[in-house]
Formats: structure tokens, C-alpha cells, sequence
């Protein structure tokens, strides 16, 4: 193949030079586009044809159902590490050693302590407040404790950051839950592993001793894992775009929060459940809602199946699938609501429609039943993918820095008025 692309723009010829990632990927140039064309510029509304950077982070192919972090396959990841050794992986670019993960875990847990303040901002908020923007100004008021920049050119400024992040997240991950809840706040037990920290800070009452679930806790686990990172999806490059103006890292991790927030990212598995609730509360009649899926003309929109960057199906889908089914089975749920949820698993993956569309049941909805059958309220589940996918935003704002790229700045097409002259009010 050419390593030039030519572009022809009013009969003048523009050669760009053509890269190819590790992974084969072939992309354009475009960088020097405006400077030598006289102005020409791309347009690419949701950035679907954009590369935004180079990443040696996370591989993703669509079309053949691949999903790799640092190389290593989300398959073999989900099956034979835990959360904080992926977080490692992607963060520092290696599996970590048993000394590197247990120095690791250390020191997560000595800066896991939230300064006390924090709490009476929690106190401020109603608990009316949906947890997402809790969670998004509460990472933000980390500044506020941690008001020194982070020195990107020192290893040990940087790793001190991560570990503060890493610790002190999960923290205000619960007391958000809890404030919505009236439960007391908690920073947790140092003794357990990260997992099973956060889910005792999330569901321990007060008046009684809190039992761990290994179902549960492996479940969690997987989730987190498959939730860590998903190369440049709108709250990453969010995450980066802020990043780029120098922004500090609980800044740029609160706005990923803001952009996660969103029922199209984020939320979707949030919106699966109040699916399922609107389903239930017309009857709970699968087949009919399958029916109005499929038909063109009714507005209704089936949620958690299909993915806008899966062509084939999600990797992830079908390793939580395998979770989902074992919390089901270990917590012998009564619950309507899942059970219409298998319902509608049965009849897409039974059905020619879903089948030759490749519409299948996505990670968000096999992670919905999850979170609903754990008892995490509704609300609360992209909270929880926020956790997840913290140490994605991490390492996505660590390799942003350290490759010292420029502030993000897109262009625009302009489509509005030409000049016109000023007129007077009274002449208006």
C-alpha cells in the first residue's frame, strides 16, 4: 500500500501521508490539510472517520468482536486477573509483578481516607440529587484538598496521583449511594481486598455485620474489568480534551464523569432497567415488545442490544452473560423485572430479525440485571460504570500528557449569516 494519500481540491493536487498502526489500521494524515490546501478543512460530525490521537492503550475491532487492553485479550483478562492488575496494566502498559500489585494495593489503600470536609459537601446535597452529578462535583472538590498540579515529567509525582485517585474513588462511589439511602458514611475496611471494600462501603447497615458474597465479588470483579476502558469513546476523549489544556486530573476525570452521565453512553444501562420497569408496567408481555421493536413505525426503542462500535457481537456481552446467570442462580432473585429481562434475552437471541442483524443483548444490559439483582439501585449503575472505567480515564489522561500533545481545538464549518450592517433598535 501507498504511504501517500493525494487530494484533489479546485483541480490542485495534495499529497498526505498515509500510517498504519501495530494493529494494521491505515489512517490519514491531515494535520498539515489547512496549511497547505489554503484553508480546506475536514468535517466529521461525531468524529465517526477522526482519529483524534495515537494510543497505544486499547485495541478495538468492531466488526470482528475484538477488544484487547495493552495486547492482552478482554477474554483472558476477565478470566485470570483482577481489577487492580488490569488497572495497573493499563495505567503503567505491563501486567504488574506480585511485589508491583502488592505495593500497588498498599499504597491505594494509605491514600484511601477522604478528607473530612468532603463530607459536609455530601451533607449539602438533597437527596433528591441523581448520583452522577453527585459523584461529578465530589471528584472535582478533590481538588479543592489537592490543590498542587501533578508534575507530568515526575514518575513519582504521577504514580502518587493515581494511587490517591484510585483509593479516595471508591469512597465517594458509596457515600454517594449511602446519602441516597440516609445510611451513614463509611471509608471502608482497609483489610479487604479493593472489590470487596467497595461493596461492604456501599451495602454494610449499621445495626448489623456485613457478609461477604464470593459470587458477587467475582461478578463485580468481571464488571469492572470489562468496563475499564473502551478506547476513544465520548467520555475518554472528553477526559483527554480537557486534559490537553493542562487541566489536573480530578478536573478532567470529573468532566468524564459529566459525559458518562449521558443515556447514549453511560446511562444506557441505566435506561435498559427503566425499560424493563415500563415493561413490567404494561404487563410484562415480551413478545409484544419484541413486535414493536421491529416495527419501523413505532417508537419504541429496545435498550441494551446491539452497540454502536460492535458490528458482530460484544465481546464483553458474552463473558458477563456467564456472571449474570451465576448471581441469578447464587441470590435466587423473585424479581418481575429480571424476569422479563430473560424473557426478551430468549427472544432476541431466538429471533431471525435480531439475529440477522446481529442485535444481540449488549454489556449494558447483561450489567443492568447484574447491578438490579445485587440490590444497587437503578440510579446508581453508571456510578458504578464510572468506577469501572476510572482506570481507563487514567491512563488515557497519563498517555495524553506524557506524549505532551497540543490542546484539543476543532474546527467548524461555518453556516450562518454573512456580514450584514448593525441596525438600530428602532429601526429593528
Amino acid at each position: 500500500m501507498s504511504n501517500i494519500a493525494t487530494l484533489e481540491v479546485n483541480g490542485q493536487k495534495h499529497e498526505l501521508p498515509v500510517v498504519t498502526g501495530t494493529e494494521n489500521e491505515v489512517a490519514i494524515d491531515i494535520k498539515s490539510l489547512r496549511a497547505t490546501t489554503g484553508g480546506v478543512i475536514t468535517i466529521d460530525p461525531g468524529y465517526k472517520n477522526t482519529g483524534s490521537c495515537e494510543s497505544g492503550i486499547t485495541f478495538l475491532d468492531g466488526e470482528k468482536g475484538i477488544l484487547r487492553y495493552r495486547g492482552y485479550s478482554i477474554e483472558e483478562l476477565a478470566e485470570k486477573a483482577d481489577f487492580l492488575e488490569v488497572a495497573y496494566l493499563l495505567i503503567f502498559g505491563e501486567l504488574p509483578s506480585t511485589e508491583q500489585l502488592d505495593k500497588f494495593y498498599s499504597d491505594i489503600k494509605s491514600k484511601s481516607v477522604v478528607d473530612d470536609d468532603i463530607r459536609k459537601i455530601v451533607d449539602a446535597f438533597p437527596k433528591s440529587a441523581h448520583p452522577m452529578g453527585v459523584l461529578s462535583s465530589l471528584t472535582s472538590a478533590l481538588t479543592a484538598f489537592n490543590p498542587s498540579s501533578v508534575n507530568v515529567d515526575s514518575e513519582e509525582e504521577m504514580y502518587n496521583s493515581v494511587v490517591k485517585i484510585l483509593g479516595k474513588f471508591p469512597v465517594l462511589v458509596a457515600w454517594t449511594m449511602r446519602k441516597k439511602q440516609g445510611l451513614p458514611l463509611d471509608y471502608g475496611d482497609n483489610s479487604l481486598g479493593y472489590v470487596e471494600n467497595v461493596l461492604k462501603m456501599m451495602f454494610k447497615q449499621p445495626n448489623e455485620e456485613y457478609i461477604q458474597n464470593k459470587v458477587i465479588v467475582d461478578a463485580l470483579d468481571k464488571l469492572l474489568i470489562l468496563h475499564a476502558d473502551h478506547e476513544q469513546n465520548c467520555s475518554t476523549s472528553t477526559v483527554r480534551i480537557v486534559g490537553s489544556s493542562h487541566a489536573g486530573l480530578f478536573a478532567s476525570l470529573s468532566a468524564g464523569i459529566s459525559a458518562l452521565w449521558g443515556p447514549l453512553h453511560g446511562g444506557a444501562n441505566q435506561a435498559v432497567l427503566e425499560m424493563l420497569e415500563a415493561i413490567k408496567e404494561d404487563g410484562g408481555d415480551t413478545k409484544k415488545y419484541m413486535a414493536k421493536a421491529k416495527d419501523k413505525n413505532d417508537p419504541f426503542r429496545l435498550m441494551g442490544f446491539g452497540h454502536r462500535v460492535y458490528k458482530n457481537f460484544d465481546p464483553r456481552a458474552k463473558i458477563i452473560k456467564v456472571a449474570a446467570d451465576e448471581v441469578l442462580e447464587s441470590l435466587g432473585v423473585d424479581d418481575p423485572i429480571l424476569a422479563i429481562a430473560k424473557g426478551l434475552e430468549q427472544e432476541a437471541l431466538n429471533d431471525d430479525y435480531f439475529v440477522k442483524r446481529k442485535l444481540y443483548p449488549n454489556v449494558d444490559f447483561y450489567s443492568g440485571i447484574i447491578y438490579r439483582a445485587m440490590g444497587i439501585p437503578t440510579e446508581m449503575f453508571t456510578v458504578m460504570f464510572a468506577l469501572g472505567r476510572l482506570p481507563g480515564w487514567i491512563a488515557q489522561w497519563r498517555e495524553m500528557r506524557l506524549r505532551k500533545e497540543p490542546i484539543g481545538r476543532p474546527r467548524q464549518l461555518y453556516i450562518g449569516e454573512t456580514y450584514r450592517d448593525f441596525k438600530n433598535i428602532e429601526k429593528r
